[in-house]
C-alpha cells in the first residue's frame, strides 16, 4: 500500500504544481477543492464536500501550500483508496492539469498521447523525492528500452556524449526535458513516428500495464472444441484474450496462480506447436505459430507462476528497486569516500600550517641573526682601537652565533625533509585508501560468495535429512507390511486347506448328479421316441388335433380354429395350397 502511495503522490504533484500558477508554492483553497473531488471520483473515495474548509477553518481565505494541504490528502484521501480503480484514467486526469501549462510548444515526433505514456513512465522510474527529477542510470534504462522495442542498435557513445554535456548543477532530467529529449528524436534517428509511437506503447505496456509477454496464438473452444485465433497478453497473475491486438473485445481470462502449470503437448489433429495451461477448474489448449514463439510462452507462463510461488513483484518493478538500493549504497560509500577525503586534507592543512610557523620561526631567528650581527659589527669598529682585550672575546661570540645559525640551517633542512615525507606518506595514504576500498570490495565479493555457498550446503544438508526421515518411514513401512503379509500368507494357507476339503467335498457331488443326468438322459430319449410315432399321426389329420408346444414370441394369429392353432409358417403354406386349388378349379 506504501508504494501505491508513492506513485499516487507523483502524480498528484504534478496537477499541484501546475495549478501554482505563481508559483509562489500555494494553490487557493477553490482550486483545491476541485482537485479533491476530481480525485475522490477517479479513485472511487468517498467525497466529504466540508472536509477540507473545516480542516483550514483557522487559515481564513487565503491559500494554501503542498505542505498545507498533504495532511488532508492523507487523511480524507490517500488513506481510503483501494486497489479498484483505473490507474490510467487518474493519471489522465492529473496529466490532463498540467499539459498545457508545461508541455513544449516546438514540434515534436511524437503525438500527445506518447508524451503522456511517457509522462506516466516517468513517474514509475524517478526519484522519490521532490521536486521529480529521473536521473541519468534511469534514462538510460528508458532509452536502452525504447531502442530495443524499436529495433535499433543502442548508441553508448552517444549517451556518453549527452551525459558529458549535462549540466552539473542538476541530478537529473524533469519530466517535461525528458518527453523534449524522446520527442526530439535525438536518440531515434532514422525512426518514423509509428515506429517511434509503438516502441513508447510497448515499453508503457510493460512497465505501467505489467504486460510480460503478448501476441496472437491459436485457442481452443471448452463447448465447440474449434480452434480459433485471438490476442494473448500476459500480466503477473492472469492472461487476457482478445479478438484483436487492439484489446476492445475481451473473450475471457485465465487466472493464474501457484497452483498453475503450462506443458508441452506434441502435434495432433493437424495443429502443431501445441501446450497446456492447467488450473483449478479449466484446463486451455492452445497452438503457437511456430516452436520459438512456443517456448517463449511456456518460458514466460512458468516464471510468471514462479514468480506467484515466490510472491515477488514482477521482474521491471523488482529490477527498478534493485537499482535503486543500488544507487542508495553507491551514494552512502561516495559520501564516506567523501567524509574521509575531507578528514586527510583537514590533516594536511594542519600539517602545513605547522610547517609554516617553523618556517616564520626560522626567518625570524634568521632575521634577529643577521641584526646581532651587524650590531656586532658596529661595535666592533667603534671599540677596535679601545679595546683590544675584548677582541677575543667577541671572536668567541662570534663564532658561538655561527655555530647556532649553521644548527638553525640544519634544523631547517630537517624540517623541509619531513615536509617532504609528509607529501610522501599522503600519496600513500592515498594509495592506501584506494587499495582499502578495493579489498573492501573483494571481501563483499567473497562474503556474498560464502553465504551463497553456506546457503546452498544448508539447503543440501535439509535435503538430506529429509530423505534420511524418508528411508526411515519407508523402512518401517516396509517391516509393518512385511509382517502383515506374513499374516496373510498364513491365512490364504488355512482357507486354502479348506477350499480343498470344499473341493473334495464338491467332485463328490458332481459325479452323483452326473449319474442322475445319464438316468435322466435316457428317460428322455424314451419319451421322445414316443412322442414322435404321436407327431406322425397328427400331422396327418390336419387341424383336428394338436401338440401343445410353447408359443412364438411373434405376435399371436388367430383363426377359426381358436388362438394360436398355426404358426405364421403354416398359415402362409395353406394360403398357397388353397389359392393353387382355386386356380386349378
Amino acid at each position: 500500500m506504501g508504494f501505491l502511495k508513492d506513485e499516487l503522490l507523483k502524480a498528484i504533484w504534478h496537477a499541484f504544481t501546475a495549478l501554482d500558477l505563481d508559483h509562489s508554492g500555494k494553490v487557493s483553497k477553490s482550486q483545491l477543492k476541485v482537485l479533491s473531488h476530481n480525485l475522490c471520483t477517479v479513485l472511487k473515495v468517498p467525497h466529504d464536500p466540508v472536509a477540507l474548509e473545516e480542516h483550514f477553518r483557522d487559515d481564513d481565505e487565503g491559500p494554501v501550500s503542498n505542505q498545507g494541504y498533504m495532511p488532508y490528502l492523507n487523511k480524507f484521501i490517500l488513506e481510503k483508496v483501494q486497489d479498484n480503480f483505473d490507474k490510467i484514467e487518474f493519471n489522465r486526469m492529473c496529466w490532463t492539469l498540467c499539459v498545457k501549462k508545461n508541455l513544449t510548444k516546438s514540434p515534436l515526433l511524437i503525438t500527445e498521447e506518447d508524451a503522456f505514456k511517457v509522462w506516466v513512465i516517468f513517474n514509475f522510474l524517478s526519484e522519490d523525492k521532490y521536486p521529480l527529477i529521473i536521473v541519468p542510470e534511469e534514462i538510460e534504462y528508458l532509452l536502452k528500452k525504447l531502442t530495443e522495442a524499436m529495433g535499433g542498435c543502442w548508441q553508448q557513445e552517444q549517451f556518453d556524449h549527452f551525459k558529458i554535456s549535462f549540466d552539473n548543477s542538476k541530478d537529473g532530467l524533469s519530466v517535461w526535458e525528458l518527453i523534449e529529449l524522446i520527442g526530439n528524436g535525438q536518440f531515434s534517428k532514422g525512426m518514423d513516428r509509428q515506429t517511434v509511437s509503438m516502441a513508447i506503447s510497448e515499453v508503457f505496456n510493460e512497465l505501467i500495464l505489467d504486460v510480460l509477454k503478448q501476441g496472437y496464438m491459436m485457442k481452443k473452444g471448452h463447448r465447440r472444441k474449434n480452434w480459433t485465433e485471438r490476442w494473448f497478453v500476459l500480466k503477473p497473475n492472469i492472461i487476457s484474450y482478445y479478438v484483436s491486438e487492439d484489446m476492445k473485445d475481451k473473450k475471457g481470462d485465465i487466472l493464474l496462480d501457484e497452483n498453475c502449470c503450462v506443458e508441452s503437448l506434441p502435434d495432433k489433429d493437424g495443429k502443431k506447436c501445441l501446450f497446456l495451461i492447467k488450473c483449478f477448474d479449466k484446463t486451455f489448449e492452445i497452438s503457437a505459430s511456430d516452436k520459438k514463439k512456443k517456448q517463449e510462452w511456456i518460458q514466460a507462463i512458468h516464471s510468471t507462476i514462479h514468480l506467484l510461488k515466490l510472491g515477488s513483484p514482477p521482474p521491471h518493478k523488482e529490477a527498478r528497486q534493485r537499482r535503486k538500493e543500488l544507487r542508495k549504497k553507491l551514494l552512502a560509500e561516495q559520501e564516506e569516500l567523501e567524509r574521509q577525503m575531507k578528514e586527510l586534507q583537514a590533516a594536511n592543512e594542519n600539517k602545513q600550517q605547522e610547517l609554516e610557523t617553523v618556517r616564520k620561526k626560522l626567518e625570524e631567528a634568521a632575521s634577529r641573526a643577521a641584526e646581532e650581527e651587524k650590531k656586532r659589527l658596529q661595535t666592533q669598529m667603534e671599540l677596535q682601537t679601545r679595546f683590544s682585550t675584548e677582541l677575543e672575546r667577541e671572536k668567541l661570540i662570534r663564532q658561538q652565533m655561527e655555530e647556532q645559525v649553521a644548527q638553525k640551517s640544519s634544523e631547517l633542512e630537517q624540517y623541509l625533509q619531513r615536509v617532504q615525507e609528509l607529501e610522501d606518506m599522503y600519496l600513500k595514504l592515498q594509495e592506501a585508501l584506494e587499495d582499502e576500498r578495493q579489498a573492501r570490495q573483494d571481501e563483499e565479493t567473497v562474503r556474498k560468495l560464502q553465504a551463497r555457498l553456506l546457503e546452498e550446503e544448508s539447503s543440501k544438508r535439509a535435503e538430506l535429512e529429509k530423505w534420511h526421515l524418508e528411508q526411515q518411514q519407508a523402512i518401517e513401512t516396509t517391516e509393518a507390511e512385511k509382517q502383515e503379509l506374513e499374516n496373510q500368507r498364513i491365512m490364504k494357507e488355512q482357507a486354502l486347506q479348506e477350499a480343498i476339503g470344499q473341493l473334495e467335498h464338491l467332485e463328490l457331488e458332481r459325479k452323483q448328479a452326473l449319474e442322475q443326468y445319464e438316468e435322466v438322459k435316457k428317460k428322455l430319449e424314451m419319451a421322445t421316441n414316443k412322442t414322435k410315432s404321436w407327431k406322425d399321426r397328427v400331422a396327418q389329420h390336419e387341424g383336428l388335433i394338436r401338440l401343445i408346444e410353447p408359443g412364438s414370441k411373434n405376435p399371436h394369429l388367430i383363426t377359426n380354429w381358436g388362438p394360436a392353432a398355426f404358426t405364421q409358417a403354416e398359415l402362409e403354406e395353406r394360403e398357397k395350397n388353397w389359392k393353387g386349388k382355386k386356380t386349378t378349379e
